[in-house]
């Protein structure tokens, strides 16, 4: 007797949208992550890839907007600012000093203090809502106006400091006391936001953790350097960069406060860039100084986050 195969199948519908069966897939089903990811390639080729592309065009001339014909260049801009004497390269590597300077000063406390307010936050206590609302509050605000109230409160002359004080400290007027307004006025603003990123981060890590610290008898302090530390290490990696970045790119609050006084000790590579962009209209030597400036700080980012993952992989 002859056994015959049984009848194939055609393939049933229930197999149709299976994971790795791309002949079941509708067209338009895969053309749908694109779709989601159309608006953001819109605005980020719209206002990051073309601007960039035409930035670095832009310092690759003696460029001006106001007059036609924009001469080629090359590298000269680039090589100008690299070269003692020129026109740019000594007030520009100043205010680079002037932003490192700041940067310097202000990390290390916008990094501490606003761990520190977590932690405090970060406990069970009556209000804790309203405290975290009060912390975050100044974050809100723009520049111009942390800007104008801080240049009113630390007036030499008319400021309230210095009339509650009894003493004319120069605030905005000399170094030291320059920075220390610049920085104390930056911590008080932005303080709020890291704190709150740091308090997420608190909130992730596990209670048993440090209930078993309890119980192997380990204090607050150890409890913080061996359970929270390490729990928190991506958060500060992630603040860090961003607060290296941010502080490297202070421009407002000098703008506004000092206006780079005394003799331009205090005016920032952003605030000289726009000087020589907008003011003297030159925009392929302030362009070519936006680069420079760009490449650093994409170095000191790559290499933090490169010893924060060594960190972690030990």
């Amino acid at each position: 007797m002859t056994v015959q195969a049984p009848p194939v199948r055609p393939e049933s519908r229930s197999d149709a949208g299976v994971p790795g069966n791309s002949r079941t897939i509708p067209r338009h089903g895969r053309l749908t992550p694109y779709l989601f990811l159309a608006p953001f390639a819109v605005l980020f080729i719209g206002f990051v890839l073309v601007p960039a592309i035409f930035g670095l065009w832009v310092s690759l001339h003696d460029y001006n907007y106001l007059l036609p014909g924009q001469p080629w260049v090359g590298l000269q801009n680039y090589l100008d600012l690299f070269t003692p004497g020129s026109r740019d390269s000594g007030d520009f590597w100043h205010s680079m000093l002037a932003t490192g300077i700041f940067t310097v000063l202000s990390v290390p406390f916008l990094i501490v203090c606003p761990l520190g307010v977590a932690l405090l936050l970060n406990r069970a206590f009556r209000g804790r809502s309203f405290f975290r609302a009060v912390f975050f509050a100044p974050y809100v605000l723009g520049v111009s106006v942390v800007g104008l109230l801080f240049r009113f409160l630390l007036d030499p002359n008319i400021g309230l400091v210095n009339s509650y004080l009894g003493h004319a400290i120069p605030w905005t007027t000399d170094v030291p006391w320059a920075w220390v307004s610049l920085v104390a006025m930056t911590v008080w603003w932005t303080l709020g936001f890291n704190a709150i990123i740091y308090l997420a981060g608190l909130q992730e890590i596990s209670p048993e953790l440090y209930e078993a610290a309890e119980v192997d008898g380990a204090s607050r302090w150890d409890q913080f350097r061996n359970v929270t530390l390490p729990g928190l290490r991506p958060v500060v990696a992630f603040v860090t960069t961003v607060t290296l970045l941010a502080s490297a790119n202070m421009f407002g609050q000098a703008f506004l406060v000092t206006k780079g006084a005394p003799a331009n000790e205090t005016r920032t590579a952003i605030m000289y860039i726009a000087s020589t962009g907008l003011g003297s209209n030159r925009q392929g030597m302030a362009a070519a100084m936006s680069y420079i400036l760009a490449i650093i700080l994409i170095g000191i980012s790559a290499l933090n986050l490169r010893l924060s993952r060594r960190r972690e992989a030990s």
